[in-house]
């Protein structure tokens, strides 16, 4: 708690603010397909278009995909532009998509549906925006609590899941895409207004240039790394954007006795809606205790325990088809894991590459960005080659299996070449 008293006084509150709003809505806007995923392939079918378990990954897929990418593209206009224009930029083309898959309404075409996951890339690269722009006003000792609140936006997805499914079941699933166009044009105005670039004698930029990620992509570390973040941020935001659609196509039926039985709710969309958000939620809230984590046994040890259970959770999914109340346990338990090897992993890369740590965070955002992509292609492969999830969470397993063969590899290494200097536990 001392750092946040330190912040009275020091700084500019209202950027700081305004990151957190604009990210945390942002967020909320980068992962709102999930949730509507099964409404949206019910109106396409209607319309005479069945999404395949193939087409609807790759939907699922696309935002989680673009947003890998815009990352580096928005930390480049960041420095060239100032992160305040690269902001309202960005936030005005999500603004601009998302009123335009509301007005297209039922009539929208899967094409166009993927064009607009594009568009919703933009929201999801708001991480290398608002967490630069709210670090610029603060010094060195105070970065990290500033940089956990203006990173705790990712809690948006967890809205969406409680929120979407419930507005898609009263006035249609477009209706959710009008509900996030509002809400990001109220963040506009209010980042217009809040947020200020820092002045010149507070952060003096350092515009990063293509030469500079070219060195560090040449260092073997930074793809371990990218192994590492792949796993735990690609994992929670790969099965946080395909939870609904996981649910729905296994539990379908147990959802929809729960709900009457116990919430007097009968849109199975909508239960689906509310057990993802519980088991997202684990992941979001629990990222700065895997932190804290690190800090006390080391970011080696906690990466292997933290891998260690999503590894066994995900095998045990594998091999057999668990009761329902069990596999909302099981995928409470992975997601609560990867949320927390997330903290453990940013815990070790301010050690390793303190000097470039803004380079590092694009780079490995963007792994994180790919691997949940990548994970959500798997799944999708699964159900339309096998007709089930359990090939998808073998090879999840394996990728994390491998990971932790990747940490005995290269931990000696570290605690006797950088680790030596780090000032914290590795």
């Amino acid at each position: 708690m001392a750092g946040f008293k330190e912040l009275k006084g020091q700084g500019h509150w209202p950027t700081l603010l305004a990151a957190f709003l604009y990210f945390d809505f942002s967020f909320m806007v980068w992962t709102m397909l999930g949730p509507l995923a099964t409404e949206i392939g019910e109106s396409l079918a209607a319309g005479g278009f069945v999404m395949s378990a193939s087409a609807k990954a790759t939907l699922l897929s696309i935002p989680i995909l673009s947003g890998a990418i815009l990352r580096i593209v928005l930390g480049f206009g960041v420095d060239k532009f100032g992160a305040k224009a690269t902001a309202l930029v960005s936030q005005a083309i999500v603004i601009a998509v998302l009123f335009y898959a509301y007005f297209r309404g039922e009539g929208i075409t899967y094409n166009e549906l993927i064009m607009v996951a594009f568009g919703l890339g933009f929201a999801g690269a708001s991480f290398a925006v608002a967490l630069p722009q709210a670090g610029q006003w603060y010094p060195p000792k105070l970065q990290g609590v500033v940089l956990g609140i203006a990173g705790a936006g990712n809690i948006g997805v967890v809205i969406d899941f409680l929120f979407a499914p419930k507005i898609a079941q009263f006035w249609g699933w477009q209706s959710v895409f009008l509900v996030g166009a509002v809400l990001s044009s109220i963040i506009f105005v209010t980042y217009m207004f809040m947020a200020k670039n820092a002045p010149l004698e507070v952060y003096t930029p350092r515009p990063k240039k293509l030469k500079d990620y070219g060195k560090l992509l040449k260092d073997k570390d930074t793809w371990w790394f990218n192994l590492f973040y792949a796993v735990s941020f690609g994992g929670f935001v790969g099965f946080a954007g395909y939870m609904k659609v996981y649910l729905m196509g296994t539990y379908e039926a147990d959802m929809s006795a729960f709900g009457l039985d116990f919430i007097n709710e009968s849109n199975v969309k909508v239960v689906a809606g509310y057990f993802g958000a519980l088991c997202i939620f684990a992941g979001a809230v629990l990222r700065p205790v895997g932190g804290a984590i690190a800090d006390k046994m080391g970011g080696v040890k906690s990466l292997y325990f933290f891998y260690g259970t999503v590894a066994a959770m995900a095998i045990l999914s594998a091999a057999i088809t668990l009761p329902f109340y069990f596999a909302i346990f099981v995928m409470f338990l992975i997601m609560a894991n990867l949320g927390m090897a997330n903290g453990a992993v940013f815990q070790l890369v301010p050690q390793r590459f303190g000097k470039d740590i803004g380079i590092m965070t694009g780079i490995i955002g963007a792994a994180g960005g790919l691997g949940g992509s990548a994970l959500i292609q798997t799944f999708g492969w699964s159900k339309g080659a096998f007709d089930g999830y359990s090939a998808g969470f073998t090879l999840f397993a394996g990728v994390v299996l491998l990971a932790i063969l990747g940490i005995s590899f290269v931990k000696t290494r570290w605690r006797t070449t950088w680790g030596l200097q780090a000032g914290g536990r590795i």
